[in-house]
């Protein structure tokens, strides 16, 4: 192959093996070699399974030549965010507390992954308990971006955002509570599905809210996004919250055009004090849109703001009670910001809660009712490129909590609703850093989604490019 198999799609490897092209060896091999020269400088994965991994594309491709095959991952590697539990395997989910935490069971979306063929490649780390928008984490160090290691990589699947991109591995899944897989995708150039609430079984993935936790991929394209959300999606009975709605044809979906699509720009929120560079790539991105036959009109939607707030409240409540017995007997063995974060929910009062979960309802009838007439609405993913590291720890500064806050400020209100969103790489400010713009759609419309995001990677090449070793 002239392409180093490492820097091939998911949708082109899996191809390539199929067709006996290249081997599962060969590309286990060839993304290992690039993790040996990464993993140093990123710290993307918790761990890395190289001799488990061999051996397994191995009896891969012995299954292959017997004209065996699995699925639509046959003998493709992958690593996924520490927090999806598999059977026999440690599943640290970025913590002390669970650090030799055995899981019994395989998650549902996993199991789905593995059913297709894929191998295991080791895990990829997370923010603490996956509750944290920056990439830092007290007990194993931050994740590192490989567009410049100085900057964030943007939580909770830190891990995901920085290997994918780095080409350590094809694809991950991370998960989405208030914004965990679009800011990865957006802060490290990559694409991220975040799925409607009950569109993928959550079982066996470690639980953060039980209202607002989603399961989706982070991947190079949004064609690839598909091809696994076609393998994880619908029912399942291990998982009563799950969605019974039928399934579109996903990949299909990303073959369409976008003449006669309607994409929506808010007239406000999502456009007032944006960093400069974002604000020019968001044009950027209308103008493509509109030049590849999307129709894009002005929406006025409702008071975004009060959906932010709604949104970390039953965040905290939620996260406080699935916590609250290790707060008790270890407090000890939390980061200092997430047990703050934690305790916080301690406090929210019942009534509060409830109301704010009596309010989704209304609050996305509201939304749908101000975005009748558009398949989806455009949106940055963050008002602003990566912090550094430094600047959005704790100890950063007098700033450093606000400019946290305003990370997810454009990705809770999403949540609240239950929606899906995809991020695609859509540009990069002047001193290289990438920039993400989500596409907001409709609950169980990710097909739109990604027939837009795939045209617009057609029509670009931003999620093409690669970072450069640090030297």
């Amino acid at each position: 192959m002239s392409l180093e198999p490492a820097l091939m799609t998911l949708t082109e490897v899996a191809r390539a093996i199929a067709m006996k092209q290249v081997s599962s060896h060969e590309v286990t091999r060839s993304l290992l070699h690039r993790i040996a020269q990464w993993q140093p400088h990123l710290n993307a994965f918790m761990s890395i399974e190289a001799e488990a991994a061999l051996k397994a594309a191995e009896a891969a491709d012995a299954e292959l030549a017997k004209g065996n095959v699995r699925g639509p991952l046959h003998g493709v590697p992958l690593a996924h965010k520490d927090m999806y539990y598999d059977a026999g395997h440690v599943a640290t989910c970025g913590s002390l507390i669970r650090r030799d935490f055995v899981a019994t069971t395989t998650s549902t979306a996993l199991q789905r992954l593995k059913d297709a063929g894929q191998v295991r490649l080791g895990t990829l780390h997370l923010a603490e308990f996956a509750y944290g928008p920056t990439g830092h984490n007290a007990h194993y160090g931050p994740v590192r971006n490989p567009w410049n290691v100085a900057h964030i990589t943007g939580g909770s699947s830190s891990g995901s955002g920085s290997a994918v991109a780095a080409r350590l591995t094809y694809a991950a899944l991370g998960s989405d509570t208030g914004g965990s897989i679009r800011m990865p995708a957006h802060f490290c150039g990559v694409t991220g599905l975040k799925t409607t609430v009950g569109r993928v079984s959550r079982a066996g993935a470690m639980p953060l809210s039980q209202s607002l936790d989603t399961v989706g991929p982070l991947a190079r394209t949004a064609e690839d996004c598909a091809l696994l959300l076609a393998l994880m999606a619908g029912a399942d009975p291990a998982d009563s919250t799950c969605s019974q709605e039928p399934l579109s044809d996903y990949v299909g979906a990303t073959k369409g055009s976008l003449k006669g699509l309607r994409i929506g720009v808010p007239a406000s929120f999502y456009v007032d004090d944006l960093d400069s560079e974002v604000a020019r790539v968001l044009d950027e991105t209308i103008a493509v849109l509109k030049r590849e036959g999307a129709d894009i009109v002005k929406v006025e939607l409702p008071d975004q703001r009060q959906l932010n707030s709604a949104s970390q409240l039953v965040l905290a409540a939620e996260a406080a009670a699935f916590h609250k017995r290790w707060m008790i007997e270890r407090p000890q063995d939390y980061g200092a910001q997430v047990l703050m974060r934690l305790q916080n929910g301690l406090a929210v009062p019942a009534i509060t809660y409830l109301e704010a979960m009596r309010w989704r309802g209304p609050a996305l009838a509201a939304h749908n009712a101000a975005t009748t007439g558009v398949d989806a609405v455009i949106a940055p993913a963050s008002p602003m490129p990566a912090p550094t590291i430094e600047e959005s720890d704790v100890g950063g500064g007098p700033n450093a909590p606000a400019m946290v806050q305003r990370l997810t400020l454009f990705t809770r209100p999403v949540n609240f609703l239950g929606l899906p969103s995809l991020t695609v790489p859509s540009g990069f400010t002047k001193s290289g850093l990438p920039v993400g713009m989500q596409l907001i759609g409709r609950c169980f419309d990710e097909a739109t989604l990604l027939t837009i995001g795939a045209a617009f990677q057609r029509a670009t090449d931003y999620h093409d490019r690669l970072p450069k070793l640090p030297s």
